[in-house]
């Protein structure tokens, strides 16, 4: 199953992933392609894949990119091949921004689609201008760009309101495991269950 999570930047969707996949055993992650610097606090191959927008056009054109989008001035996507591999393993989690959910909306009709939620407008300023890390240019640019993906919200499966860390953790953890408890995904589980008891010819009882 196919999980796809999104939301405006600075909503804390990636926090919530982060602690949801401590929490969910073998739940697999896709790691996105981008076009941006790397900060030091990240590690190429496990937060994102980094390239240089000639290597990401190339894969476009290739048509080796799910999804891809471009935010404030950088490209950010899901490779073909990273959703193939990782899907074959299990239950996948993709954690993307809202143009890149929209495109596989039409692709993946049966995922699963979560659209995480800042308590307020004011809230996911705050939290923007704490990363301590962008120009008030670029926290300007990315309220303006909230302003409008927080429309889309009517178009997921789920909605996480996150303004406790520990509550939308709990949130998103529920409604993972909610899904992999469907009849429809665990039908290859009860068979087996269901076999034994056909079996039985006659019940003895002590």
């Amino acid at each position: 199953m196919l999980f796809i999570i999104s939301g405006p930047s600075g909503c804390g969707k990636s926090t919530l992933v982060h602690r949801v996949r401590k929490r969910i055993k073998d739940l697999q992650f896709s790691v996105s392609h981008t076009t941006r610097r790397k900060r030091p606090s990240e590690k190429d191959g496990k937060d994102y894949y980094f390239v240089s927008k000639q290597e990401f056009r190339e894969m476009i054109e290739s048509e080796k990119m799910v999804e891809w989008a471009m935010v404030h001035g950088n490209m950010y996507g899901t490779s073909r091949s990273e959703v193939e591999k990782k899907s074959s393993r299990g239950d996948l989690l993709l954690d993307i921004d809202v143009q890149g959910a929209q495109q596989l909306q039409d692709k993946f009709r049966k995922a699963i689609f979560i659209f995480v939620l800042p308590p307020s407008y004011q809230e996911l300023k705050k939290r923007l201008k704490q990363r301590g890390n962008e120009s008030l240019r670029s926290i300007n640019k990315r309220l303006k760009t909230a302003k409008k993906e927080i429309r889309a919200y009517s178009d997921f499966d789920y909605i996480v309101i996150n303004d406790k860390i520990e509550k939308g953790v709990q949130e998103l953890v529920s409604i993972i495991v909610s899904v992999q408890c469907r009849i429809d995904i665990r039908q290859r589980e009860v068979g087996p269950i269901i076999r034994t008891f056909d079996k039985i010819k006659r019940d003895y009882y002590e």
